[in-house]
């Protein structure tokens, strides 16, 4: 099986190999050379990481960054980490110094975006509104950006600066005698006004809710970057999942969010567990809530998100939702958050789930690796809903931590 493994990973990476040739197969519209998410910049890092570790030459990777940066790179409010300047400079740190003098350039970027973003996050603070999701998400806001600062080890005071606002952020605000959690936000989880979600609501979520910032506060932590109060967010966003945490036939779960009406105990939380992945369900959530642990020192949380992953992987109903192969919501995310928390348990069963987790992925006898791959490179090829990802993952599943450190853009190491 472990041979089969590396060999679909490297049969989509040689067919991700140029590209003019890639852009020649999707429609226009799924072009998207910024995007890390979605595009040339989440290939990039797949092509990175094969040359840290010694699998391939540089060119591959020289020429997916090239791609990125041919017809120039956004650096305005719609970049984020996923997007445009802060994207490119993420996929540059993870190639070591190899591109030392052109990441020294973007990394001003990034820092100026990232005041501009504590500016505008500082006002709407002082007017007492509501944040939007894209105000402190992992993908779009400011944990994104944090995690960029934190991988990068230079830029420590403004580093500093993003968790002390998410701090603030885990601040309970009292809106008429009703008591919110500071992330609540008035739009449905899409980021805009839905009348799916009258009164807003409360994201779980790692992609997009509270499970980001948690990971964020507690991989610094862990890195030995604290700021006063961390702690203490911390324990406001465990408790608040801690209190919408759900207890099922095969261990604790979380709801993807709580909307007004269920806040104020006029609509029942969702009977039954979602999808468990890792943008939104018990593997970010879990994976989340065992950095905390690990950065507190909390042995009983530990143990607790540990199993409850563990949980998800033995529920039948669970792996019957999960209906794709991508990180962002597939198999390869739930396997590649598995070896993470696997890494770091302190309980035992992660490990025995792993074979079920690849075969999902490259079925054993099934079909040829040559038919696999080219199945996988049937719809997306990026990183997070596509083939790089899957590729990725693999390398990870077969070879163990990646070289390159490309999955602290998910935030789970």
């Amino acid at each position: 099986m472990q041979d089969a493994v590396l060999s679909v990973a490297d049969l989509i990476s040689e067919r991700l190999d140029s590209p003019e040739a890639v852009r020649g197969r999707v429609p226009q519209r799924q072009w998207w050379p910024q995007s890390l998410a979605h595009g040339a910049a989440g290939v990039a890092l797949l092509h990175i990481e094969r040359a840290r570790a010694g699998r391939a030459s540089w060119r591959a990777a020289d020429d997916w960054l090239s791609c990125v940066a041919r017809d120039g790179v956004s650096a305005g409010p719609d970049s984020h980490l996923h997007y445009g300047v802060p994207a490119l400079a993420f996929a540059l740190q993870t190639a070591g110094d190899r591109y030392a003098r052109t990441l020294e350039v973007l990394d001003q970027q990034v820092v100026q975006q990232t005041l501009r973003r504590l500016k505008a996050s500082r006002a709407r603070l002082d007017q007492r509104e509501r944040p939007a999701l894209a105000e402190f998400d992992a993908i779009r806001g400011l944990s994104g950006f944090g995690n960029y600062l934190l991988q990068r080890k230079s830029h420590t005071d403004l580093l500093c600066d993003v968790l002390r606002y998410l701090v603030q952020l885990t601040e309970p605000v009292d809106e008429a005698g009703e008591i919110l959690p500071g992330w609540w936000t008035d739009s449905g989880p899409g980021g805009r006004p839905s009348g799916n979600f009258p009164g807003g609501h409360a994201n779980t979520g790692m992609a997009h809710g509270i499970a980001g910032p948690l990971a964020l506060l507690s991989l610094a932590m862990r890195d030995g970057v604290v700021v006063d109060g961390q702690d203490e967010a911390i324990s406001r966003i465990c408790a608040w999942l801690d209190r919408w945490r759900q207890d099922g036939d095969f261990g604790p779960w979380w709801p993807y969010w709580i909307t007004r009406p269920q806040l104020r105990g006029e609509s029942p939380v969702v009977a039954q567990p979602s999808r468990p992945s890792w943008c939104y369900g018990i593997a970010g959530v879990a994976r989340a809530q065992q950095l905390a642990a690990i950065a507190t020192g909390d042995l009983a949380r530990q143990q607790m998100a540990e199993n409850a992953l563990v949980g998800a992987l033995a529920d039948p109903r669970q792996q019957e939702m999960t209906t794709d192969l991508s990180l962002c919501h597939g198999y390869a995310g739930l396997a590649l958050v598995a070896t993470r928390c696997a890494g770091d348990a302190v309980t035992s069963g992660l490990d025995d789930h792993l074979p079920q987790l690849i075969e999902a992925i490259v079925p054993d006898g099934t079909r040829t690796a040559d038919a696999q791959a080219n199945g996988l490179l049937t719809s997306d090829f990026g990183l997070l809903e596509g083939a790089a990802g899957v590729a990725l993952a693999l390398y990870a599943l077969h070879s163990g931590p990646p070289a390159s450190g490309w999955d602290s853009c998910l935030l789970i190491a």
